[in-house]
């Protein structure tokens, strides 16, 4: 990116980033809770678009990675007294290797087959979970210890979801530096060569192995420090099948509604379906059924208007905007110019 075009990003970087500070200061704990779920989603997102946007593989079983990292974060903070931020090195590490140990059998399938082999360990995860997991009162439901503010930091989070909410950001916010560096270095090229030509990312030298199971392993990764922020906002971790399918769709939505094969668009995309995911279950509170549905036709419609999503459409708009006049045509000498009516 040239200097020119990167001191605007870095000026709407920061004046966000500082919009993203002030909020909990004057939304209540509901609201403020909402917002953390939002970065939580965020953060998910980013992996997984990592995964399906820059290498091409279509995973439908990132609910599992989320569960994963939030039962280790759970685990350790309720059974072994572990502070929160101790257990993320914990979380984003074991992310990295079941991640990988997934991306190795990935190796030989692609497409709708990988979707399906995928799809096997979102189904699976809560059976894992029923064998090895007791939590409260026989379940798997694990609830955490309540992370409070700290003396020295009552000043500008005196409340305690004021305090769990900018952890949470400040985690979201390194992720998000992490997966901007990935995607513009060597490891991003070749992810994007991968996804575009196998054999010519071969030709040139680029190990597809490595590279595919890299990007699981970092996809996963992230999905797993996803979970963990997540629980400390709802201050448990609980796992079923519906539930962590769900969130697997969840991701994909996501990175469709923000923008696939971009930095800001997961970003983007899971505060719109935080908050219209939020928006249907208040207008229609009284009818379970009604809205999901009404949820499904407001994204069926938003991709139908934007199909490359928020950030391809804000692009598109933006180059037809930078785009110069056609020139007007010369006219040959003793004519006049045609009059449009």
């Amino acid at each position: 990116m040239s200097a020119r075009r990167a001191l605007p990003a870095a000026g709407i970087g920061i004046a966000l980033l500082v919009l993203l500070a002030w909020l909990p200061q004057y939304y209540g704990s509901t609201q403020t809770a909402l917002f953390a779920r939002a970065l939580a989603f965020a953060v998910a997102a980013l992996g997984l678009n990592l995964l399906t946007g820059y290498n091409g593989q279509v995973s439908i079983g990132h609910g599992a990675f989320f569960g994963f990292g939030a039962y280790t974060t759970a685990i350790l903070m309720k059974d072994h007294d572990w502070a929160f931020l101790a257990t993320l090195p914990v979380v984003a590490v074991g992310g990295l290797a079941v991640g990988a140990a997934v991306g190795f059998p990935a190796l030989r399938v692609k497409g709708l087959y990988l979707a399906l082999v995928t799809l096997g360990l979102a189904a699976l995860f809560p059976d894992l979970v029923t064998r090895f997991v007791r939590g409260t009162g026989g379940t798997t439901l694990v609830q955490i210890p309540k992370v409070t503010s700290p003396s020295w930091a009552t000043r500008f989070a005196p409340a305690d979801d004021q305090w769990r909410y900018y952890l949470v950001l400040a985690v979201a916010v390194v992720m998000l530096l992490v997966a901007w560096n990935l995607v513009r270095g060597r490891f991003g090229r070749a992810l994007i060569a991968v996804r575009e030509h196998e054999a010519a990312a071969a030709t040139v030298g680029i190990d597809l192995a490595r590279v595919k199971v890299s990007a699981f392993a970092i996809s996963a990764a992230f999905a797993a420090v996803a979970g963990s922020l997540l629980t400390l906002t709802t201050g448990l971790a609980n796992a079923d099948r519906v539930g962590t399918f769900q969130l697997s769709i969840d991701f994909l939505v996501i990175i469709v509604i923000g923008g696939i094969g971009t930095v800001v668009g997961p970003v983007v995309g899971a505060w719109l379906f935080v908050f219209l995911e939020d928006w249907t279950k208040q207008v229609f509170p009284d009818t379970p059924l009604l809205s999901p549905a009404i949820f499904g036709i407001a994204l069926i419609l938003f991709v139908y208007v934007l199909p490359d999503g928020i950030v391809g459409g804000a692009r598109r708009l933006l180059a037809r905007l930078r785009r110069p006049a056609a020139p007007t045509p010369p006219t040959a000498p003793g004519t006049r110019p045609a009059v449009r009516t």
